[in-house]
């Protein structure tokens, strides 16, 4: 049985995960690891943690990271804290891969200690492009320390292709949150 460990930072993240975590969940070859982080744990975004558990999931870890605003020294912090915090995670776990989405600098910490600790990263929504934000470096980041790409659509695809990533590693499954939009 295979250990993935995913990793959800924020109501957007999980809104677009929350079917493939129910799969995974329900999966027999599967064993999902569910960690919770970022704006979820934060009375400010209204502890959205709570909804996770509404929804019947079990939360395996949480990790509370010091997201009090987007400045500079906040998103420093923020980073910091994350790769210390997941990098003794991974270091302890048994976990197969991590599964992460998106582009979100405590995420992108995510994948750092997940690659320090050698361990495989799923990254859903690699290539696409945020005009002037932190983002799209973030993001592009993310997919470099990655081991497969599911991305939205063709132009994604290629995008990750001109980043160098292995074109046998890329696969286009569409945009992931038109499952919700489906259910």
């Amino acid at each position: 049985m295979m250990n993935i460990c995913v990793v959800t930072s924020s109501r957007a993240d999980y809104g677009i995960l929350k079917i493939l975590i129910r799969k995974i969940n329900f999966s027999k070859s599967l064993k999902l690891n569910l960690i919770v982080t970022g704006t979820h744990l934060s009375s400010k975004y209204g502890y959205t943690f709570k909804e996770i558990l509404l929804d019947g999931f079990k939360i395996n870890k949480k990790i509370k990271l010091p997201i009090v605003n987007d400045t500079a020294a906040n998103i420093s912090d923020c980073l910091s804290k994350s790769i210390q915090e997941f990098g003794n995670l991974f270091y302890k776990s048994k976990y197969d891969s991590v599964l992460i989405l998106g582009d979100r600098y405590e995420i992108f910490g995510v994948a750092c200690a997940a690659s320090i600790n050698r361990l495989p990263i799923i990254h859903l929504h690699g290539g696409e492009k945020t005009i002037g934000a932190y983002d799209d470096s973030f993001r592009h980041s993310i997919s470099k320390l990655s081991h497969l790409h599911f991305v939205a659509n063709l132009e994604y695809e290629k995008r990750l292709i001109q980043l160098g990533e292995d074109p046998k590693r890329i696969y286009n499954v569409g945009g992931v949150g038109i499952d919700i939009i489906k259910e």
